[in-house]
């Protein structure tokens, strides 16, 4: 082909060149052009032969697209947290590790206490693991807007072995590193808001825990917020067992959050272990607390609890409600020869429990953050039993944090409990009505944020509590508490001594002046 055109080139050039000839040459030009005239036809009827075995040809098949490989069924997802993806479907895992040395008083060489006090009330030095915990929560999406929400929560008891409750002045069955022994459920999710069942912290103690930034620590403010009588065990700022909640969405800052907590109790006064439990509700088993075999210490029945929540910019404000039913605290009658009507175990000392508060946080800046709590407590019981009330109170709790940089802060806060209007009289007290037993707790603290991730900080709390009363440090969840015990051993049914009981704790002791610094790591992830 390449030959043809060259030749029909070069042919036209010399056809060009003849033509300026003699004229004696026109027979040779005649006879040149019909051999060009071959040459062209050849080559019209090469390309045509060319054309047709063209479109004769199949098209070519393009490349198969490279197949991407397949996806892992697991992945990580990226971000900050350590997300899962399991199918396709979000698992987050997550969890907070908090250990402290502390080293605490309870204060009874200092305040003017019985002299019987067995053991060491000074100072003692000791390891805490405090609000440590580890979790796994998801989302199962059945819509753009809706799916099945759930979560499995446990504590970890990271500075000593896990294990039911066991000193001199406190028994109960529950394992508190115990699989999903912390804030665990089942819910569904719907465009107009949350339902949930399993168990949880009440809306009641959620609405004001921003205001605590003691959270774990000695100075949490649990040792008095929602604490009635001053134990280490906090009634209106707890978790509670089986239960049914709902949470609403965000309405521009509003929110709402109700809860019902089903007491589960066969006696109708609540003195059996609700059905599927391992202790008293309330905390404690009988006879711990309680006069055995009873659930008479404290134990409730049906629980409410809400809050109305709203936030706009640097305001946050709260209010809660949360309303105890039948809660039996008839262990706490004694025979008192000022009270003559006193009778052991009246049925009577069963009555409703509730408390109400309020609380406004304001940022005065974004280093400035002041919180503030009223919170209203109140027992119902009959008039004649009122004069062992020490379950009735207000109280209130301010708290300061100052950012003093981006990685350090200080916080201080304090807590006070006014008086109610009775005292059981069963520890080192005279009881009766009118008793002194306000108390007040300071607290100060200094952290340090090594990352995002890692904290140091070093604690400070005192609580100086009038001579009724018996406020402790450490409730509230906190891995080591420090309350109004001594060493005296707990009674006990022992057959080869007479009389058959060997103990005879344990021994409480109002008007400690407690007291104790702490400094600890807490890594959340």
């Amino acid at each position: 082909m390449k030959k043809l055109i060259a030749f029909a080139f070069a042919f036209v050039l010399g056809t060009t060149t003849l033509a300026s000839a003699d004229p004696a040459t026109d027979a040779k030009l005649q006879a040149m052009q019909a051999q060009l005239d071959a040459v062209m036809a050849q080559l019209a009827a090469l390309k045509a032969q060319q054309a047709a075995a063209a479109a004769a040809k199949p098209a070519a098949v393009p490349a198969p697209a490279a197949k991407p490989a397949d996806a892992s069924f697991i992945q990580l997802q990226k971000g900050d947290t350590v997300t899962l993806l399991i199918g396709g479907e979000p698992v987050t895992l997550y969890g907070n590790l908090d250990l402290s040395w502390d080293h605490v008083t309870k204060g009874f060489n200092s305040a003017p206490l019985n002299t019987d006090v067995v053991g060491n009330g000074s100072y003692l030095s000791a390891i805490s693991s405090n609000q440590s915990y580890f979790g796994v929560r998801g989302l199962h999406r059945t819509g753009k807007k809706s799916g099945v929400l759930y979560q499995l929560e446990t504590e970890l008891s990271v500075s000593s072995t896990s294990g039911t409750v066991n000193t001199n002045s406190n028994n109960d069955a529950i394992v508190k590193g115990g699989l999903t022994s912390r804030n665990s459920f089942l819910g569904v999710l719907t465009p107009s808001g949350a339902f949930k069942i399993g168990k949880t912290d009440a809306p009641y103690k959620i609405s004001t825990a921003r205001m605590n930034p003691f959270l774990g620590e000695l100075g949490d403010y649990a040792v008095v917020m929602g604490n009635t009588g001053g134990d280490n065990r906090v009634e209106f700022g707890t978790r509670l067992d089986h239960a049914l909640w709902y949470e609403s969405p965000n309405m521009h800052g509003l929110t709402f959050n109700a809860l019902v907590s089903p007491g589960q109790n066969r006696a109708f006064d609540n003195s059996n272990i609700a059905s599927g439990e391992a202790g008293c509700s309330g905390g404690n088993l009988p006879g711990s607390g309680a006069l055995a075999p009873a659930c008479n210490d404290g134990s409730w029945g049906s629980i409410y609890s809400g809050s109305l929540n709203y936030q706009a910019k640097k305001l946050y404000f709260t209010t809660a409600y949360e309303l105890h039913k039948k809660v039996n605290r008839s262990s706490d009658i004694a025979p008192i020869p000022a009270a003559p009507n006193a009778i052991p175990n009246d049925p009577n000392d069963v009555g409703d429990e509730q408390a109400w508060k309020v609380g406004v946080q304001y940022a005065f800046s974004k280093n400035t953050l002041l919180s503030g709590i009223y919170e209203d407590m109140q027992r119902y019981v009959p008039a004649y039993l009122q004069y062992q009330n020490e379950r009735t109170r207000n109280g209130f709790w301010l708290a300061l944090t100052q950012n003093l940089n981006e990685k350090n802060n200080v916080n201080f806060g304090w807590a006070r409990a006014n008086p109610s209007p009775g005292d059981p009289g069963q520890h080192n007290t005279s009881g009766g009505p009118n008793p002194n037993n306000m108390a007040n707790m300071y607290t100060f603290a200094f952290k340090h944020a090594i990352d995002r991730h890692v904290l140091w900080y070093f604690d400070w709390a005192l609580t100086l509590n009038h001579p009724d009363a018996h406020y402790d440090l450490g409730a509230g969840g906190r891995g080591l508490t420090t309350d109004c015990h001594d060493a005296s051993q707990l009674a006990a049914f022992d057959p080869t001594v007479t009389p058959p009981v060997s103990g005879n704790g344990p021994h409480c002791f109002a008007g400690g002046r407690l007291q104790g610094f702490s400094t600890g790591l807490d890594l959340r992830f």
